[in-house]
């Protein structure tokens, strides 16, 4: 049986793509800190900046310098670190492969936007009433997913409720 290669190498391709697309798309039709309404009560598309990390962390005006080492180092750090465990799994473990392809694609499309525009272009915005998600975008998506894929093969849970 062959390496779960093309599990690990489309998955993070798509991601990457539809992330840059949306962002590129979101830039020149959403002006910053514009919002508009999808589903009234529940989705609007927002254009934020966020210069930190998840959930707004470190994301302040002051220190750009070393947060933005820190935060491309340790994306790079994650990238090495997901190819190299995506280069050690077993022919068969096809869906690790896919989740930690989605968290590689998300990985790599954030750490565009923070090479490009020293911050992450955010766009998805969930809320009920006033209370509000933080925006996230494409690669954050994936990210979320593949972390809860790769927790559920390590609680040996499958699509069907099995163990793996």
């Amino acid at each position: 049986m062959a390496r779960p290669v093309h599990f690990a190498v489309w998955p993070a391709a798509v991601v990457v793509a539809l992330d840059q697309i949306s962002k590129w798309l979101l830039i020149r039709l959403v002006q910053p800190f514009e919002s508009i309404p999808v589903l009234s009560g529940f989705f609007n598309i927002v254009h934020v900046r966020n210069r930190g990390m998840a959930f707004g962390l470190l994301n302040r005006s002051d220190g750009v310098q070393w947060r933005m080492i820190l935060l491309i180092g340790a994306s790079l750090a994650a990238i090495v670190v997901l190819v190299w465990w995506l280069a050690r799994l077993k022919p068969g473990e096809r869906l690790m492969a896919f989740a930690l392809s989605l968290v590689l694609g998300g990985a790599v499309g954030n750490l565009i936007d923070r090479l490009a525009y020293s911050e992450v272009i955010d766009f998805l915005d969930f809320y009920i009433g006033s209370y509000h998600w933080p925006a996230f975008n494409v690669a954050d998506a994936a990210i979320t997913t593949g972390t809860i894929l790769i927790g559920l093969v390590f609680l040996g849970v499958s699509r069907k409720g099995a163990p793996i």
